[in-house]
């Protein structure tokens, strides 16, 4: 287990939206995160306290985690001497990135040195099926999006945490760094082996209760040409009963894909249920889940009527109006 609670590390995240798992974290899980810490030309600002080592290791942190999700998973040579800095303190590392610090020769010889843990969140630790696509008892809701980091994962934890607080049987299952992070547990979804994908996700939300429903964390995006592979293998996998779709509408492209423009939410409907029909025929679209950070109040609240009326589904920002109507949306299912 990783010990908290945490100093999130931002390194010199170009932008907010690379510090996706600090931010994940910060929101999710408030008392694990102590404060932050930052290099000179950081673009991102969780809004904790900026903290050196000392101060963080003074204040009870116990695992410097590196929050940053960039472009490849690459630990930079930049941020060693901080990493190194903070085995020799008595702190842990932990990461989700696609560079294993277990491969770092410097940061084991410096680990094994103190005594300290170096975790990889993103290895899997299972030997997982393939899949069979065998029907499983309870429900199960998958966010999909048209790009990756619309707000997919906040997505199902904002139902999750609905529901709870409703006193419904409800599981968030995570599938990436943050979600593992943010829970303990869970399937590193873009690590595992292409053939053993969607049997990862049979293995995370196995049978259950009939009234139990599973919110699976979402991945990348049917329409990004990068990271298409791990959002279906979640689509068959999973064999939701229900899709919410996920939306960001500021972006001027994809992410990281400057020439490719984002669908519209009709085209990712109407691309993501045939697709999820394959593994369970019952499927439906439940609801669209819009992520307005970057929309005030009253262009937030047009945006998501126009949406709503265009598409005949409820349509919110789960974490500026609540996920209420989009739970309510699968209470007859």
């Amino acid at each position: 287990m990783v010990k908290t609670p945490y100093l999130l590390f931002l390194g010199d995240a170009p932008d907010h939206l690379a510090a996706k798992v600090a931010i994940g974290i910060r929101d999710w899980r408030p008392e694990n995160s102590v404060g932050q810490l930052r290099l000179d030309g950081c673009g991102a600002d969780l809004g904790l306290a900026d903290m050196s080592l000392e101060q963080a290791r003074a204040a009870g942190a116990r695992t410097l985690v590196v929050g940053v999700a960039n472009r490849g998973g690459v630990i930079s040579d930049a941020w060693k001497g901080v990493l190194i800095d903070a085995l020799n303190m008595g702190f842990d590392l932990a990461s989700g990135l696609h560079n294993l610090l277990r491969d770092e020769a410097d940061l084991v010889a410096a680990a094994e040195a103190n005594g300290r843990v170096l975790h990889d969140v993103r290895v899997p630790s299972v030997q997982y099926p393939i899949a069979n696509g065998v029907k499983r008892t309870g429900k199960r809701c998958l966010a999909v999006g048209t790009d990756c980091s619309v707000g997919k994962m906040y997505t199902a934890m904002a139902m999750d945490q609905e529901m709870r607080a409703r006193g419904m049987k409800s599981t968030f299952r995570a599938t990436g760094q943050t979600g593992i992070l943010v829970t303990g547990d869970g399937v590193p979804l873009d690590a595992v082996i292409a053939d053993f994908m969607a049997g990862s996700i049979e293995y995370l939300t196995p049978d259950n209760d009939p009234d139990h429903w599973d919110h699976i964390e979402g991945q990348g995006s049917l329409f990004h040409v990068s990271y298409s592979g791990v959002t279906l293998a979640l689509i068959h996998g999973g064999q939701p009963d229900a899709l919410i779709l996920a939306h960001e509408p500021t972006r001027e492209h994809m992410r990281g894909l400057p020439e490719y423009q984002q669908p519209s939410l009709e085209l990712l409907r109407d691309t993501a249920l045939p697709l999820a029909k394959v593994a369970n025929p019952a499927c439906v679209v439940a609801g669209i889940s819009v992520n307005t950070q970057h929309l005030d109040d009253d262009a937030s609240a047009r945006y998501l009527a126009e949406v709503e009326e265009r598409m005949g589904l409820p349509a919110i920002d789960p974490v500026r109006n609540g996920a209420g109507r989009l739970v309510d949306a699968l209470a007859d299912l």
